[in-house]
């Protein structure tokens, strides 16, 4: 099944570059929608789906602790699964972001490879999280 990802990182050409890094991963994608904060990101939200989530924790306006916190808080958004993407490498930001719900963290730079490996782990939990429906 094809995923629609959105992209949440204040820069533009890191955006552009995870987009590709997507490509080059063999990623079943149907669309990629980008946002540049969090606050970005909700109003997006509010009008798309969206199937998994790449976000940066430093960002201006709303950074990625604040943007999980108020995703994790609506009902409807709460499974949707967050690979956090950020230069952050201190054990304790990385123990924060999963403790707020981040599925996954990858540090900058990255590989394509990496980025791979956490989005199947990451999209392999969920198929295993999902209620089965016995016919």
């Amino acid at each position: 099944m094809q995923k629609e990802i959105l992209v949440i990182d204040d820069s533009a050409a890191m955006r552009k570059i995870l987009q590709k890094v997507l490509k080059q991963a063999g990623i079943r994608v149907r669309s990629v929608m980008e946002a540049s904060d969090g606050n970005e990101a909700i109003e997006l939200l509010k009008t798309r789906r969206v199937d998994i989530i790449f976000a940066d924790l430093n960002m201006p306006k709303m950074d990625g602790f604040r943007f999980l916190t108020m995703l994790k808080s609506v009902e409807q958004w709460r499974r949707i699964p967050v690979l956090v993407v950020t230069t952050e490498s201190s054990q304790a930001v990385v123990s924060e972001a999963i403790r707020l719900g981040a599925a996954a963290y990858v540090r900058k730079p990255f590989t394509a490879e990496q980025i791979k490996e956490k989005l199947l782990g990451v999209l392999e939990q969920e198929e295993h999280a999902s209620p089965t429906i016995d016919a």
